[in-house]
């Protein structure tokens, strides 16, 4: 037996982690963290400490768009709570039913493919408050009944026959037409399906949806953008809003969406999305027939190639350079994390850095010996508060340094000298200030004046280590502007006008920088004295990010095509430059066409967004306390369980602030034609989370009374029980590299009480006419794991363990003690995306009255068997085996095969009691159990009914080595909810 050093009750308070987790972990803010509400007659907007003036500009701007953004689709919502989450650098924002809320995550981006113009609050509540409009359109026909009948749950099934790209295309086409900004006027936004279609590749519709793990399939916001626009286009602006109306009118089959559009129109999905890619391709071509292609050469690059001559869409992009015939630039793609790689035009491509989870400010920064990003930095415990930190890479050395610690910043850049950096931070509470920090320290050496809160991206140093030219955006206007760093003067070298400039390159008397004023992104560049602007370069598709040779004849930049970014160079000449005479007149394709005058709600939108100055009506906040609104029911009536074996009946809650979630209700179990009543709790606005849940109910059990044959001794019972489980969790976020760190501690406590059970015997698994059992769970896990890009089918590289500790320390009839330990090693496999795991486990079972489930591995397709000591291993080795593009009409699409080969086995011995004739115990024996099995899965990631949620099912075959036989089982890997 194992010695009893049990850590009683108290050690129950202090180790923290368990079996018993049955409500997810959700990210929360620092409970210190005070909060407050301002009402609207539309909207409820709570934010935190510091944000009271941006609120009061939120909430004024939510109010103003509540009728524009949802005139089109003539729907009004019902009132929402709107949350500002300020703790985070992630630059995002969603609409949720779990529970029914938005969040502003209160940071802009320095991507200009997504901010635009826009002030980036704006930008989400026009987009944002979109989806509101689009989820209670489904308030109608049979989705007002499924309401009615389970809350928030049943509005999403019908929401579940639109299709997500309806979703985010209406909601970019929303933030477009009424602004003067939004993606639909950005060329990046269409950059990808732009250069499919002119490359003559233009993907058929399920793979337009689902995507593919070889090519670049532009997003469900591109591709719902063209789709929803083009049907406006010909149809009219109200045209969504009939065909929504039909749909949630209709039997919810699982094709209503495309029956309901050719109702309207007379094209069903599939024939819509022939239409637009044909007209887009129309318009594209002509766009390119007016081009004159500036000449450049690209760098010798290792892009992975599938099938030998087709390469996977692989990324190159952020040139920096290190020689005249060197550069250093990002590498990422289906098939690649992001690292650092060096490319020269007659030399191999070289991994110099692997990076972790960039924070990508679309910009690197790099000298010929040093080169700095941002990346995410995690808090151990509060998923709501992440960081953006600066890494510093010794280009000489290779040693890669954090230089700051728990900071906000969101873009760095180097002097030349490698003395300073120039960051942008943007504080909590939604300021942006433009600082200049100590290279080797990051220790702040200067802010610089920022009293209107101008939103700066992309700042560069001149050669003098004492200008920053930066991107300067303020009210819904850009220019470039040169800050001398020591006197603070700030000069604008272009006119502010609404146009999506970025990444300026000083060079001498020149700063180049992109602009999309031909229609085209391009490299342009102004003189700094006389103003003068030029047209660099004029590239097919796209041309990003100048960076300038040391010798000053050499300019870089990324170039665009089907398979990817690739960087790109060319003579640095100015006597080659167009002279641009006229002023801004932007020639983006606008697809939208006349939309901007039709679309109901547009042009009231552009007035308002385009007023700096909102309504002076002040709403009056008040404290929202977590306590007081702990209760917010979300969701009721009857859900049916994974196995199909379960139906419930019950109430889900979550607070706003997603702290408390608690679950009521009744369950019936059709297998044992037996219920139970439950109550579940999970608060997580502590340190450790604390979980109580609760069931009394009834169970059914039947077994054979005697062993004698033959077996016709089967007798059932009914029994009546209570059971409690109470403990912590404490769940720690420790990733800051490219390997995917946590630990999880658990202590937990469980009570079973049974009544009314009267059979003479007992399963070892129950407690049966005992009475009742009480019993500590303890657990502690860690993982890591190598960043897994889309490609690989499991880590590369990476280790888990978890231990798990169960007793029965406070006596009773009822006795167990149980240990077990598990582990996995990840290795790479023979090739590229291929994956070799080892794992082993043990476990000690105390002999005892009662007998717990088991805590390892058992070999798959041989039945758990209850040993003292259990040892266990496998070996297996996973591979994809092709990239598929199949369909099968509109039922089913294939992306990818993968399979899997494995070898288990595992070794138990029990020390078993020997007896005579007469029953006397004559003393014990070791019993030893061996069993070995190996096999083969293939499995298929999949899409059905047009959905873009992958699936992955297959099957296995099982070869038990122990008894000879063969086992085919169904294989069911990710049901993709």
């Amino acid at each position: 037996m194992l010695r009893r050093n049990v850590l009683t009750i108290s050690l129950l308070l202090v180790a923290l982690l368990g079996a018993a987790q049955t409500l997810p972990i959700l990210d929360q803010n620092p409970t210190s963290l005070r909060w407050y509400r301002l009402t609207t007659p539309h909207f409820r907007v709570l934010y935190p400490t510091g944000l009271d003036s941006t609120a009061q500009r939120t909430a004024s701007r939510l109010e103003s768009l509540y009728e524009p953004t949802s005139a089109s689709l003539e729907k009004q919502p019902r009132t929402i709570s709107v949350l500002l989450q300020n703790q985070t650098t992630n630059s995002n924002g969603f609409v949720t039913l779990f529970p029914r809320r938005s969040e502003f995550f209160a940071v802009p981006p320095q991507d200009p493919g997504l901010l635009g113009t826009f002030n980036w609050l704006d930008l989400l509540a026009v987009h944002e408050y979109r989806h509101v409009v689009q989820n209670d359109k489904a308030l109608q026909g049979y989705g007002r009944v499924l309401y009615s009948l389970l809350g928030n749950t049943g509005l999403f099934l019908p929401l579940l026959t639109v299709p997500d790209w309806f979703a985010e295309g209406d909601a970019v086409s929303n933030e477009t037409l009424l602004s003067n900004s939004g993606r639909g006027r950005i060329p990046n936004f269409d950059l990808g399906m732009r250069a499919n279609l002119l490359a003559g590749k233009p993907f058929d519709y399920p793979k337009a949806v689902a995507g593919s793990y070889r090519d670049n399939v532009p997003n469900h916001y591109v591709l719902g953008y063209f789709l929803t626009t083009y049907l406006k286009r010909t149809y009219g602006p109200d045209v969504w809003s009939r065909v929504l109306n039909r749909n949630y009118r209709r039997w919810p089959f699982p094709f209503a969406f495309s029956a309901s559009i050719k109702d309207e129109t007379k094209l069903r999905t599939e024939d819509l999305y022939q239409k637009t890619m044909d007209d887009l391709t129309e318009i594209w071509k002509k766009q390119q027939e007016r081009l004159t292609i500036t000449p450049a050469t690209g760098f010798s690059v290792s892009a992975e190639n599938q099938q030998s001559s087709r390469p996977v869409f692989t990324n190159y992009q952020h040139p920096q350079f290190l020689t005249d015939s060197t550069v250093l630039c990002v590498k990422s793609g289906l098939g690649d994390t992001p690292r650092l790689v060096i490319l020269s035009k007659n030399k191999p491509e070289k991994v110099i850095q692997v990076q972790g989870f960039p924070n990508d400010p679309d910009l690197l920064s790099a000298t010929p010996t040093k080169a700095c990003w941002i990346e995410f930095g995690y808090d151990p415990r509060w998923g709501q508060r992440v960081y953006s930190n600066i890494r510093l890479l010794d280009l000489k050395t290779g040693k890669l340094t954090r230089l700051t610690h728990r900071a906000r910043y969101m873009v760095a850049t180097l002097s030349p000298d490698n003395t300073k950096l120039a960051v942008v931070e943007n504080t909590d509470r939604y300021k942006t200030r433009l600082l200049v920090l100590d290279a080797k320290t990051g220790k702040l050496l200067k802010q610089l004046p920022n009293a209107d809160n101008t939103f700066y991206q992309h700042p560069r140093w001149q050669n003098d280590n004492r200008t920053i030219v930066t991107i300067a955006l303020k009210n819904g206007q850009k220019t470039i502007q040169a800050i001398d760093t020591q006197t603070n003067t700030k000069s604008d070298l272009l006119p502010p006008v609404n146009e999506n400039i970025s990444h300026p390159q000083p060079w001498g008397k020149y700063v180049l920088y992109n602009s999309p004023r031909s229609g085209i992104d391009n490299l342009y560049a102004v003189d700094s004295s006389s103003k003068q602007v030029f047209q660099v370069t004029s590239r097919p598709l796209a041309a990003y990010h100048a960076a300038v040779s040391p010798s000053g004849t050499r300019l870089a930049f990324e170039d665009f095509a089907a398979t990817g970014y690739r960087i790109a160079d060319m003579p640095l000449d100015p006597s080659t430059w167009k002279s641009v005479h006229e002023p801004v007149k932007e020639q983006t394709t606008r697809y939208f066409g006349p939309l901007t005058r039709q679309e109901p709600g547009a042009a009231q939108g552009r007035r308002i967004l385009g007023d700096s100055i909102t309504t002076t009506t002040l709403y009056k906040p008040s404290r929202f306390r977590r306590l007081a609104n702990v209760l917010n029911v979300y969701s009721w009536g009857p859900t049916i369980g994974s196995t199909g074996q379960a139906l419930s009946v019950g109430l889900s809650s979550q607070d706003l602030l997603s702290t408390t979630q608690i679950g009521v209700g009744y369950t019936y179990n059709q297998a044992e034609r037996a219920g139970n009543f439950y109550g579940l709790l999970s608060y997580q606005g502590l340190f450790p989370i604390i979980d109580v849940s609760f069931q009394r109910g009834t169970r059914s059990t039947s077994l054979y009374i005697d062993n004698a044959y033959p077996l016709d001794s089967l007798r059932t019972d009914r029994w009546q029980y209570n059971q409690l489980t109470a403990g912590f969790r404490l769940p720690l976020q420790l990733t800051n590299s490219k390997y995917v760190q946590s630990i999880s501690l658990s202590a937990y406590y469980n009570y079973l009480h049974v009544t009314g059970y009267d059979l003479p015997y007992r399963y070892p698994t129950e407690v049966g006419a005992s009475g009742s059992l009480s019993a500590l769970t303890y657990g502690f896990s860690y993982s890591h794991l190598l960043r897994q890009s889309k490609r690989d089918v499991a880590p590369r590289w990476g280790q888990t363990v978890s231990v798990n500790y169960r007793t029965t320390p406070f006596g009773g009839r009822l006795t167990a003690e149980q240990f077990g330990v598990q582990g996995n090693l990840f290795l790479p496999g023979l090739s590229e995306h291929h994956s070799l795991r080892f794992r082993a486990g043990y476990q000690l079972q105390a002999r005892g009255t009662y007998i717990f489930g088991p805590l390892v591995f058992f070999p798959r397709g041989q039945s758990y068997v209850t040993d003292d000591q259990i040892k266990a291993g496998s070996v297996e080795y996973k591979l994809p085996l092709a990239d598929t593009h199949w369909s099968l009409g509109r039922w089913l699409y294939v992306q990818r095969i993968k399979a899997g080969g494995f070898f288990d086995l595992t070794k138990g011995q029990s020390s078993v009691e020997v007896r005579d004739v007469y029953g006397r115990l004559r003393g014990y024996e070791i019993q030893h159990h061996d069993y070995q099995t190996t096999g083969l899965d293939v499995s298929f990631v999949f899409n059905t009914l047009r959905l873009r949620t992958p699936f992955e099912a297959g099957f296995r075959s099982i070869y038990n080595l122990t008894t000879g036989q063969w086992l085919i089982q169904p294989l069911v890997i990710d049901i993709g909810f």
